[in-house]
C-alpha cells in the first residue's frame, strides 16, 4: 500500500497516556526475576539493586511500581523519589536525602557526575538508605573512571530483563495499543507478532508507526498499513535497532 500523494499534512503527535500500575506489568520469563527483586524488598541483600536492559523493556514501569509499593512498605507519606543518574549533583544529596530515605536512579550510564554518584551510594548505604537503580548495561560493564564508585556498583545486586517471548510480545503490544485507546483484531495482532523484531524497542517504534499510517489515512490500522509500517522502519533512521 503507498500513502496517498494528496495527503499534504502529517497528522498531529497527540500525548498518549503509558500506563504504570502494578495491574498493568505483564510478567513472562524474561522479566519474571527482576519482578520478583522489587516485590522482595526490604529482603534484599543489600542496600541497593540494579534492574537493566533494553529501551522500553520494563525498567520504568517496574521502578514506578517500586515508587509505590517501597513507600508503603517503609511507612513513608509519599512514593519514591524517581530521578535521572545524570541530573545527580553533590548539591541534590542532602535535600534528596532528607526528601526520603528511599530513591530510584534511572539510566544509570558514563555520563553522570561519579563523584556525585560515589557519595550518594555512601549516603545511603551508611545512614540505612535504599535505592534501586536502572540502567541499560549492568553496572561492572559500565566504563567508569572513578575505581571506588565502580567496585562499590559491582557489589551490588543486578537483574537482567531479557528479550521478549511471543507470549509477551502479544501482551506487550495490545497494551501498547490501549495506551493510544485503539483496539486491534486478533488477526492483525497476529501478523504484527510473527513479522516484528523481537526487542522492546521495536514494538514501542512499530505501534508508533503503525499509529501514524493509519491516523493519515483515516483507516482503521489492517494487515497492510502494518505490512507499510514494518517496511517503513526498515529504511528510516528509527528502525536502525541493531
Amino acid at each position: 500500500m503507498k500513502r496517498n500523494s494528496n495527503i499534504s499534512q502529517l497528522p498531529f503527535n497527540f500525548a498518549h497516556h503509558s500506563y504504570m500500575g502494578k495491574d498493568d506489568f505483564v510478567v513472562s520469563p524474561c522479566n519474571a526475576e527482576a519482578f520478583a527483586l522489587i516485590e522482595s524488598w526490604p529482603q534484599w541483600a543489600d542496600f541497593a539493586a540494579c534492574i537493566y536492559g533494553g529501551e522500553h523493556c520494563g525498567k520504568t514501569h517496574l521502578a514506578n511500581i517500586f515508587a509505590e509499593e517501597a513507600a508503603v512498605k517503609a511507612g513513608l507519606r509519599n512514593r519514591l523519589p524517581i530521578i535521572e543518574a545524570k541530573k545527580i549533583s553533590l548539591e541534590k544529596l542532602p535535600p534528596l536525602f532528607e526528601y526520603s530515605r528511599g530513591l530510584i536512579v534511572e539510566d544509570l550510564s558514563e555520563n553522570i557526575d561519579e563523584e556525585a554518584m560515589f557519595h550518594l551510594f555512601n549516603l545511603y548505604r551508611n545512614q540505612g538508605g535504599f535505592v534501586l537503580f536502572t540502567s541499560h548495561l549492568p553496572p561492572a560493564r559500565l566504563p567508569f573512571k572513578l575505581p571506588d564508585l565502580k567496585s562499590r556498583l559491582m557489589m551490588i545486586q543486578s537483574i537482567c530483563i531479557n528479550h521478549p517471548d511471543d507470549e509477551l510480545l502479544a501482551e506487550l503490544i495490545v497494551k501498547l495499543f490501549c495506551d493510544r485507546q485503539i483496539a486491534i483484531t486478533p488477526e492483525v495482532l497476529n501478523y504484527i507478532v510473527i513479522n516484528m523484531q523481537r526487542s522492546f524497542d521495536y514494538a514501542h517504534k512499530l505501534v508508533a508507526e503503525i499509529d501514524h499510517i493509519s491516523m493519515a489515512y483515516k483507516r482503521a490500522i489492517s494487515i497492510p498499513i502494518v505490512k507499510e509500517a514494518i517496511n517503513s522502519l526498515k529504511f528510516s533512521p528509527q528502525g536502525e535497532l541493531f
